[in-house]
């Protein structure tokens, strides 16, 4: 398999992007045509019809994106909303999108004493198959050390959440501790720390990073505070985050970071009238793809 970072980082190279797409299906906003085709056919409940729905829209949209995004991140949240059938369906997802040649970053957030993180760790990257998952470190080291064996032996990645996207991350993450520093920027060192064992031919932990776009000079300072960890970057598009205010998330090479952008991507068609919804979900990435690629110093 290889280790993790070298491998997305490859990918970025390989397709000249730092775009990953957020695998977040929501049915009411889903193109008419596929809730109207499926609301004809006969299911045995709700769940498997919304299912049903979001197998069609996910298979075909991983098809048309491949060309310009590197990974993509499933939020398990919608798949285990449906049940049985969405857990089905989002172990389908993480197959196919590894068949078309994505990085498979699995939004689970987990983190529990040291046993249930192992079974969560079996779970998504073992079973699952996912590449990569994110996770919370407030249990500390031992409810991550399930992830991190793997990250050091098995090729896969982990992404802690360091500074999130949402508005409210200030509430815990800017606390100040009895140093002066905020609680963020200690989690940051923990994870420069963790990721010290787990670093490949490119330079780059496969113990990354999860940092949010909305909070750019926040972004910019855990840049250098990290030189070795890679950074997965929420609140593109919807939240806010713009290509430019991004510049300073990436390194002096211009890589490092992905950025993860959903709605903005899934949902494009709801602001293009007339354009089909795989056309204008493309069109959407491309343009993310050049932004950022311009962003990074590279365009």
């Amino acid at each position: 398999m290889g280790h993790f970072a070298d491998r997305l980082l490859e990918a970025v190279e390989r397709k000249q992007s730092h775009v990953v797409v957020g695998l977040d299906p929501d049915y009411d906003l889903l193109p008419p045509e596929i809730r109207e085709a499926h609301a004809r056919e006969a299911y045995d409940s709700m769940e498997s019809m919304k299912a049903a729905c979001f197998r069609e829209f996910l298979e075909s949209l991983l098809q048309c994106l491949r060309e310009d995004v590197v990974a993509v991140k499933p939020q398990i949240a919608y798949f285990e909303a449906l049940g049985a059938p969405g857990y089905e369906l989002y172990e389908d997802v993480v197959s196919l999108s590894r068949d078309l040649g994505y990085v498979v970053i699995a939004d689970v957030k987990r983190g529990d004493i040291g046993s249930t993180a192992e079974a969560y760790a079996r779970a998504h990257l073992d079973l699952a198959g996912a590449d990569a998952v994110t996770v919370n470190p407030y249990f500390g080291t031992d409810g991550l050390e399930p992830f991190f064996l793997r990250a050091r032996e098995e090729g896969k990645g982990v992404f802690v959440l360091v500074k999130t996207s949402n508005p409210s991350s200030s509430e815990l993450q800017d606390v100040a501790l009895s140093s002066g520093e905020p609680l963020y920027r200690r989690v940051a060192a923990l994870v420069s720390d963790w990721g010290r064992e787990a670093v490949g031919a490119r330079g780059y932990s496969s113990i990354g990073a999860v940092v949010g776009g909305t909070h750019p000079a926040q972004g910019a300072e855990l840049r250098v505070a990290m030189p070795g960890v890679p950074l997965l970057v929420p609140g593109y598009g919807a939240q806010g985050a713009q290509a430019a205010d991004l510049a300073g998330l990436f390194d002096s090479r211009g890589t490092g970071a992905v950025v993860n952008s959903a709605r903005a991507i899934l949902y494009a068609f709801r602001k293009q009238p007339g354009v089909a919804w795989q056309d204008a979900a493309r069109r959407e990435a491309q343009e993310m793809r050049v932004a950022l690629w311009k962003a990074a110093g590279r365009g």
